[in-house]
């Protein structure tokens, strides 16, 4: 395990102030940051590894988890998402899971929407000392939406709701949810903000090789088929609300709601984010090893902000390289 690095101090900044200027010798950096639910913990690590190299990113794009962190860091409120996430316990978590037996969603998501509105209050994306988008989805559409303007919280509240877990967002007339949907790594975002130098950090990089195809596969005629017990004796037995609650959880032989969606997922993740940077790679790819972080491991922050500090210490060389050829040295 490496040490977390510190990291210059963040700072409050001044609301309205006007964006800083990116020194003469260098090219606009912006910075993709990939979804990934609790994965997303590893942006901290990245970030802060990049500024304590002196690389402050001019523009940062973020999907989802990356959404948050990003916002976060664009508000100056880096240091604060870091001390909070590094407090969450498995029991903490659990928490903020305000179920949700009626409406669009499994998760109501207001406690963790209150917890971290509390963090990055009122500030606007316009005002912000970083330019800054936020990717989601309109659900009706399927559009792409860049959330570059109004409430950064709304903006952050919207690129992470995960369609069927968390509900919609309604923002300027439009119903929106989780951008991983349509941008997993935005880095098309990043670059229509005229950075010239894109550093992408994918955080499900160790899904890739999950989508080979089956070509021969069928139902056996000996093959024992598996059934739900009868629906009526256990709603007898345990009510309406507990059935629902193992049905969501699911059991040894057969997956629950939350495995079903979760690997979906992963699986969609996997497909977009290969076929989006395929089309527009990143000039810099940043990949933390997460494997062994599930997508709802939200306790284990400290694992998942080490792993994005190591990830970004091994690209450090090549974005000084990088940095120097676009400066013309």
């Amino acid at each position: 395990m490496t040490q977390l690095p510190a990291g210059p101090p963040d700072g409050q900044r001044t609301s309205g102030a006007e964006p800083s200027q990116p020194s003469c010798q260098r090219p606009l950096i912006g910075i993709a940051l990939g979804s990934g639910a609790a994965r997303g913990f590893a942006h901290i690590g990245v970030l802060r590894t990049l500024l304590a190299r002196g690389l402050r990113p001019d523009i940062i794009t973020g999907t989802s988890a990356g959404a948050i962190i990003g916002g976060f860091f664009a508000a100056g409120q880096l240091d604060a998402i870091t001390e909070w996430s590094l407090r969450l316990t498995r029991r903490g978590v659990l928490g903020f899971l305000d179920m949700s037996l009626s409406g669009g969603s499994l998760i109501r998501g207001g406690r963790l929407a209150r917890q971290l509105e509390s963090m990055v209050g009122g500030a606007k994306i316009e005002t912000l000392e970083t330019r800054f988008a936020a990717i989601a989805t309109e659900i009706a559409t399927g559009h792409e939406v860049w959330l570059t303007r109004g409430r950064l919280f709304e903006a952050m509240r919207a690129s992470y709701a995960l369609p069927g877990l968390l509900p919609p967002v309604h923002v300027g007339g439009r119903w929106l949810v989780d951008g991983a949907l349509v941008n997993p790594v935005p880095v098309s975002a990043a670059r229509a903000l005229d950075a010239r130098l894109v550093i992408a950090v994918n955080l499900n990089v160790d899904l890739y090789g999950r989508g080979s195809t089956i070509a021969n596969h069928g139902f056996e005629d000996d093959e024992l088929v598996v059934r739900d017990p009868a629906a009526r004796r256990w709603l007898g037995l345990v009510g309406v609300e507990k059935l629902l609650k193992r049905q969501v959880m699911g059991n040894v032989r057969r997956p629950g709601l939350s495995r079903v969606m979760v690997e979906a997922y992963n699986v969609m993740q996997d497909r977009i984010t290969r076929a989006r940077l395929a089309g527009d790679p990143a000039d810099i790819m940043i990949s933390p090893r997460l494997g062994s972080v599930g997508l709802f491991d939200f306790h284990r922050a400290k694992e998942a902000i080490e792993r994005g500090a190591e990830a970004a210490e091994r690209a450090l060389e090549t974005i000084d390289q990088t940095i120097a050829a676009l400066s013309g040295h």
